[in-house]
């Protein structure tokens, strides 16, 4: 009662393509990868920001005038 065996995983690939269908899961597939994509650019542009000197970045002063 362990573990699946490779046939067990088979069986429920086949019942998933039987479900879903191969060009929903090609598109689910797609779209999956797109976001990891996207998520792996949005890391390495927050470390490339982060990295940069402090004195590179930019800073605007602000004065707050009463009314």
């Amino acid at each position: 009662m362990g573990s699946l065996s490779i046939w067990h995983w088979l069986i429920v690939l086949v019942i998933v393509v039987l479900v879903f269908g191969t060009k929903k899961l090609t598109s689910v597939g797609k779209d999956l990868g797109g976001a990891v994509r996207g998520f792996k650019e949005g890391m390495a542009e927050g470390n490339a920001a982060a990295s940069t000197p402090a004195d590179a970045k930019k800073t605007i002063d602000v004065e707050a005038k009463e009314k």
